[in-house]
């Protein structure tokens, strides 16, 4: 099958977190399963540019990249070389699979798949979720939504990573037609060792925003009745990361907690190996992939009821869910993982061979293949 992936941004940006791994991932995956896959991006790289060739393929780790220079130097991506390109090439492709939302990048690339014929599938990775309508560029959203966006919508075939992203997708376009398949993780093979911790460890890996609800841990933290460690691994403005050292010296909890810097695919898993708990008391996630790289080294979780996985852990038993409404219950369900030591080492036991059933690249690659093949959007299967 010929495939193209139009998307904002791409590897090596990973300055974008989790979907940046998690697209190339997918895509690196329907090539080893004999797929042609072509990804057009920008050369988006936060504030800066890639230094990539543009307008050339350039491969990617199997896959055939297209990297056009944008016009704007933010979240918009504005590349009319890209909506050129995709006009003049995108029905040469058997299935067009459009990543993210709003930016007009990729409202422009839905524009011209509509122009053309096209029906891509969607996935909006957590777009339509209300933290993310609500919290930032609120009205200019809804104007962008009622003047383009939700006659576009109307001709995509959704791709969701977890229950909870396609309620609140169906609440956006309610006669959606789609399907739910989990993201791809890039799992090591080697098994890393465990230490027993003189003090119980609690660590969080994620970039440092507001949506990650670090401020929320911190002050549930700060009532706990146990001795506690919590190192914090990941990179975030200079402003925000400010803001929050400033509420752990005001909760007088600064000996607790531990800035150990952003963690690269090397040196995360012996990182969160290491912990007795990994928490994330986010306000959205629409996946949170590293919930799934704990699991697979062993450490048992603590998250929120907002994020995708929540229902996933709850069911396989791997860790303890909570609101974040009220920061008694968050101290709560943290007292409670740390005081049933039993169930920390049951999950520890069994999470690695559960994440392992679940999350087989190949079967996740080949649930993409069929959702093109039912999508109607496939023109056919080479």
């Amino acid at each position: 099958m010929k495939i193209l992936f139009i998307v904002p941004s791409y590897k090596p940006a990973f300055i974008y977190g989790g979907p940046i791994v998690v697209i190339a991932r997918l895509a690196e995956r329907l090539v080893r399963l004999g797929h042609e896959v072509t990804v057009y991006t920008t050369t988006a790289n936060g504030h800066e540019e890639l230094a990539e060739a543009v307008k050339t393929p350039v491969l990617v780790d199997g896959v055939s990249v297209y990297y056009f220079p944008r016009i704007t130097g933010d979240h918009t991506h504005v590349s009319p070389a890209l909506w050129k390109h995709t006009w003049k090439t995108v029905k040469s492709y058997d299935v067009v699979h459009i990543h993210s939302w709003w930016s007009f990048l990729v409202l422009g690339a839905s524009l011209m798949c509509r122009l053309r014929g096209i029906k891509p599938v969607l996935s909006p990775h957590g777009m339509f979720c209300d933290y993310v309508l609500t919290a930032k560029n609120q009205a200019k959203k809804k104007v962008l939504h009622n003047v383009i966006g939700k006659r576009l919508l109307k001709h995509t075939y959704l791709h969701t990573s977890s229950p909870m992203e396609w309620n609140e997708c169906l609440r956006i376009n309610h006669s959606w037609k789609g399907a739910n398949v989990f993201n791809l993780v890039d799992l090591p093979t080697v098994t890393y060792p465990r230490q027993e911790n003189d003090v119980f460890t609690i660590s969080f890996l994620s970039r440092v925003d507001p949506k990650k609800g670090l401020d929320i841990l911190l002050l549930a933290l700060s009532k706990v009745p146990f001795k506690y460690k919590l190192q914090i691994a990941g990179s975030g403005e200079e402003a925000y990361v400010t803001e929050l050292k400033t509420i752990v010296s005001t909760l007088k909890i600064e000996e607790h907690v531990e800035w150990v810097g952003w963690k690269n695919s090397e040196t995360k898993f012996p990182f969160l190996a290491n912990t007795d708990l990994f928490a994330l008391t986010s306000h959205n996630e629409n996946f949170a992939i590293v919930v799934i790289e704990s699991l697979y080294v062993g450490t048992p979780v603590l998250i929120s009821n907002h994020v995708g996985l929540s229902g996933y852990v709850e069911q396989n038993r791997l860790g303890w869910i909570t609101g974040i409404h009220d920061i008694e219950e968050v101290r709560a369900k943290l007292t409670l993982a740390y005081n049933d030591k039993m169930e920390r080492n049951r999950i520890t036991a069994t999470a690695r061979d559960i994440i392992t059933r679940d999350f087989n690249e190949n079967k996740l690659a080949g649930d993409y293949v069929t959702l093109y093949q039912s999508s109607g959007t496939a023109k056919k299967v080479i």
